[in-house]
């Protein structure tokens, strides 16, 4: 599938925070007790993110001649640049066209990279062109979006032998679809139990199994409270703006979108959106798998 020039509603998210926080990454900051948890911290928490998976980049490639990394789903290319001013060889996939305008635009600003940016997404890469070509793939919150059939079929096919996965996202975890509050307030991720059991039939080893959920769920904490002091206050006023001054209108709008508006309400503004729901139904982990030999 080539890139797509319509933005979606994700990644509408993802920009508007990037904008408003002014930061450069898109992924969550990762929090420990030392770091008060403010927005005037959440670069540095993202910081800390990078760094973590820089860490383990460089242990897990320290005895690899020119290693080659592939980005899986590279976002506005931060950790790409970084990447190559660290002096690995690293390619990139994206399939959204706004967020790659931004990875070329860093590309260009770097004196010299044989990079190449497949504008598609991981299910339509190009496999002739990169066939074990990779020491390691990178999926930094991206493994959630691809099925799991998909990335375990095509990534042998990608990597070199004993290649590696490193995977920092979340899962779902068993109480997904419980019925109880806040179920479904948080969307998005593979179900943790089902992705053991297809890893297993898998051509990898899990080598490292990291849980990460303690460390990243502050940000929640951290949106929760920005969504009720200070986005469900400016919604009320424009509410209250609108329906005076654009009384029909407005209730025509309001009854047409009613079901989507009902549906933002409870994901966002129903304090549903909480650090103990997250920890509830999600599973944040660092992953190591290992391409089996054959």
């Amino acid at each position: 599938m080539p890139a797509n020039d319509k933005m979606s509603s994700r990644e509408l998210g993802l920009v508007l925070a990037q904008q408003i926080l002014d930061v450069e990454d898109l992924h969550y900051g990762l929090w420990d007790p030392d770091l008060p948890l403010s927005l005037a911290n959440v670069a540095l928490a993202q910081q800390r993110y990078t760094e973590m998976l820089l860490a383990q980049l460089d242990v897990l490639l320290a005895n690899h001649p020119a290693p080659r990394i592939l980005d899986v789903g590279c976002g506005t290319g931060h950790m790409l640049q970084l990447l190559i001013e660290r002096g690995y060889a690293v390619d990139a996939v994206n399939p959204s066209a706004h967020l790659n305008r931004q990875v070329r635009a860093r590309l260009a600003a770097l004196p010299s990279t044989d990079c190449t940016l497949f504008e598609s997404d991981f299910e339509s890469l190009p496999l002739s062109n990169c066939r074990h070509r990779y020491d390691l793939l990178l999926f930094s919150e991206s493994f959630q979006y691809i099925p799991l059939a998909e990335i375990f079929d095509k990534s042998p096919g990608l990597l070199k032998p004993g290649g590696r996965l490193l995977v920092c996202d979340f899962f779902k975890t068993d109480a997904h679809c419980d019925g109880a509050e806040g179920d479904r307030s948080f969307s998005g991720g593979h179900l943790l139990g089902p992705f053991y059991e297809q890893l297993s039939a898998a051509p990898f080893t899990l080598c490292h199994d990291e849980d990460l959920t303690p460390r990243i769920s502050p940000n929640i904490a951290l949106l929760d409270e920005w969504l009720s002091q200070r986005l469900l206050p400016a919604s009320r006023s424009i509410d209250c703006y609108l329906r005076g001054s654009y009384p029909r209108l407005t209730r025509i709008i309001k009854w047409l979108a009613r079901h989507k508006l009902e549906r933002l309400h409870y994901k966002y503004l129903s304090g549903h959106r909480s650090q103990t729901i997250f920890e509830k139904y999600k599973s944040y982990r660092l992953l190591v798998l290992q391409l089996k030999a054959r």
